[in-house]
């Protein structure tokens, strides 16, 4: 019997390594890597400014700097250098029009104020405050003006700021129920259904006494401070016009109205020095993401019908002050995928965008008038965060393939003269073996065709027979691809094939496969992955096919559930912040508004569409020894549902351990403290090294017959 795993453990034991020179990836080479974040490329294309992370083991934290990279006519000037203080955290660099001013994000100190300028236009100097200015900078287009959106300070009579008490909001204002003492009283009266959000470890205060996000509006060269709106919505995604005398936003009127599911975003317009506000857009669906064309004469952005629907590029024209002088029209009609934030070219006759399609995410460009969608990058990889001059000649971002962490890259904007400019992970990749990832597609039943790729085991020999694991993707409306899962690595170091399919209800394959699955959760999205392990095990026969193992996470780990609750096909599950009980967890997630979409209405209005795709329904059939991962502060898939299928395999007897983190939230694995996050790669990894390698015949020669 397998019991439940209260006292974590830190000390990592990894697999031994292939050789001296030459190894796998381990669960503590996590501790090596090197993130690039938020590209910012300066306006002259002289300056390259981006984020590294890394990881601090001994403090058990992430780190993050901003660097620098030189370019003259496209082309690197020495190598990239440290531009802020490493024993101080700074991220998120903005420029200046002119590119002479850098800021960015650092908590420095007892200093409340994290927005932070530096001029890169000659020596260096110190970092300073721009007085006025507390907020992400959006510069208007001639540097005079600074806005920011920010959450206002209460203040006194005589215009103090009112210092909040620590327990602000905890009793709900409206509570009917009273105490006997409220100083003694250290709990939470809670009368909303937003009490809680997934990555907050203590619960939210009550909604009205939490500010709504304002714009504000400073000289560039600091001074007094303008607040140009006062709504009862956040404003979201501001721009500038292009003569600077306005701002443009999104904001979502009924964002308080706790039971509104419709798409109520719309765009708004405000002077620069205030006053009313216009409301831009007022058809049903989220309008978003607005962009003025170079030559103020258009606007675009996104707009989204309702949910399941497609997102589109509308462009209508404007005037000055951001007033519509048309109806918009649809420019992306053919146009079936995602479509990501919008960039004008510098003529102002086209759109970019980024996107993922197919398992890659690349750049795209569409005529201002509409027509096909081109795509601008190529090749199997992921491209991130993509930052161009603005004159339109150069481009730089973030870049990651299935075996390589994010680097530095620059190119031309039509994609040509790419060029590799950082090297952060080339030192202790160096030593690390690492599989390619092989493309496989298979039909199923209604004629889709799913992507999926293979990852061989490292040191792989054809006249062996090896396990294979499966891995499932979160969502359901996400998509693996041409990314670096180092999850994956660590298997196929420890001897096991690594199978990623994007099934039915993935993204980057078109709207329609995307809301497939609505409805059919777990019933018609198991037929795309069986499938797919069927036709991996055809295509690859040096694998067992009694030795197969399921994994994932969010949806994955649901759909691990599900699969070996509903088949006999695997022989092992690790499943990870995972949901058993559709109908439970409505009650406790941060985000019941996903089934309701889902499922078409709540758990007493879809009874029997809630307990039909619940896994608990069929866990009387669950045969495979199963591996829990849960965070004690999820609260997006609540450790509950982790803890009733621990209990019901328990019960009936199933080989299972629950591993409880704390301190942790939704997204452990991704942005977990990193001693903890190491732990559950090692602890993934026997899991399964023990039931389908450890406990099973060695690895013997292939039958000829197989």
């Amino acid at each position: 019997m397998y019991h439940l795993l209260l006292i974590l453990t830190f000390f990592i034991f990894a697999g031994a390594p292939l050789s001296a020179q030459e190894r796998g990836l381990q669960p503590t080479d996590f501790y090596n890597e090197h993130t690039i974040q938020s590209v910012a490329m300066s306006p002259t294309g002289t300056l390259i400014a981006f984020t590294v992370m890394t990881i601090n083991e001994e403090k058990n934290k992430r780190h993050r700097e901003i660097w620098l990279q030189q370019l003259n006519d496209g082309q690197p000037i020495g190598e990239p250098f440290r531009f802020t203080d490493p024993t101080e955290e700074s991220s998120n660099p903005r420029w200046s029009p002119d590119g002479k001013i850098l800021s960015f994000t650092s908590k420095r100190g007892e200093d409340k104020n994290t927005t932070w300028f530096i001029r890169v236009s000659g020596p260096g100097g110190e970092a300073y405050h721009i007085d006025g200015v507390s907020g992400t900078p959006i510069w208007s287009p001639d540097g005079k003006w600074i806005a920011y959106t920010k959450r206002p300070d209460e203040q006194d009579q005589d215009g103090n700021p009112i210092e909040k008490e620590q327990r602000e909001g905890w009793i709900a204002p409206d509570a009917i129920s009273n105490t006997i003492d409220a100083k003694r009283f250290d709990g939470r009266v809670v009368t909303s259904i937003r009490y809680k959000r997934d990555g907050t470890l203590t619960f939210l205060a009550h909604k009205s006494v939490q500010n709504k996000l304002q714009l504000f509006v400073v000289p560039a060269t600091g001074g007094e401070v303008r607040q140009v709106t006062d709504l009862l919505y956040d404003v979201n995604g501001p721009v500038w016009t292009q003569d600077g005398s306005a701002l443009l936003f999104s904001g979502n009127e009924l964002q308080d109205d706790e039971y509104n599911l419709e798409y109520t975003i719309d765009l708004y317009a405000v002077s620069r020095s205030g006053g009313a506000v216009r409301k831009l857009t007022g058809n049903p669906g989220n309008d978003r993401g607005p962009a003025i064309s170079p030559k103020a004469d258009k606007l675009a952005f996104l707009f989204t019908k309702q949910y399941a629907s497609e997102t589109d590029i509308m462009v209508v024209d404007i005037a000055p002050d951001g007033s519509f002088k048309g109806t918009p029209v649809n420019i992306t009609t053919k146009w079936d995928k995602r479509v990501g934030g919008l960039t004008w070219t510098p003529n102002g006759n086209a759109l970019r965008f980024a996107t993922g399609v197919t398992g890659n995410s690349h750049l795209f460009e569409i005529s201002a008038s509409g027509g096909t969608v081109k795509q601008i990058t190529k090749g199997d990889r992921t491209l991130r965060s993509i930052s161009m001059t603005k004159d339109g000649q150069w481009m730089a971002y973030s870049l990651t393939d299935a075996v390589t962490p994010t680097e530095l890259y620059l190119a031309k904007t039509d994609g040509s003269m790419e060029q590799r400019l950082t090297k952060f992970n080339d030192g202790w990749l160096a030593q690390i073996k690492r599989s390619p990832a092989e493309r496989l597609t298979w039909k199923v039943d209604d004629g889709s065709e799913i992507e999926g790729w293979v990852i061989k085991p490292v040191g792989y020999d054809p006249n062996k027979k090896y396990p294979l694991i499966l891995k499932i993707h979160g969502g359901p409306h996400g998509a693996y691809g041409n990314y670096y899962f180092r999850t994956f690595h660590v298997l196929s170091t420890s001897g096991f094939f690594v199978m990623y399919p994007n099934p039915r209800g993935s993204t980057g394959y078109g709207n329609k496969f995307t809301y497939a699955t609505r409805g059919k959760w777990g019933e018609m999205d198991s037929e795309d992955y069986l499938k797919g392990v069927e036709a991996t095990i055809k295509k690859y026969p040096a694998i067992d096919p009694d030795r197969v193992g399921v994994s994932g996470g969010s949806y994955g780990g649901f759909m691990s559930n599900w699969l070996t609750a509903t088949t006999d096909r695997f022989s092992a599950s690790v499943t990870s912040r995972s949901i058993t009980n559709w109908e439970s967890w409505y009650g406790v997630s941060d985000a019941q508004g996903l089934t309701e979409r889902e499922f078409y209405g709540t758990p007493w209005a879809e009874r029997e569409t809630y307990r039909r795709l619940s896994p608990i329904s069929y866990v009387e059939n669950v045969t495979a020894p199963t591996l829990i991962i849960h965070s004690e502060n999820d609260y997006r898939t609540p450790i509950a549902d982790g803890e009733q299928w621990f209990i019901a395999l328990m019960k009936r007897k199933i080989p299972v351990e629950l591993v409880r983190y704390p301190r942790s939230s939704h997204g452990l694995s991704r942005t977990g403290e990193p001693w903890l996050l190491v732990d559950r790669l090692e602890r993934l990894r026997t899991w399964f090294v023990h039931w389908l390698i450890e406990q099973q015949r060695p690895a013997a020669p292939i039958d000829g017959n197989s």
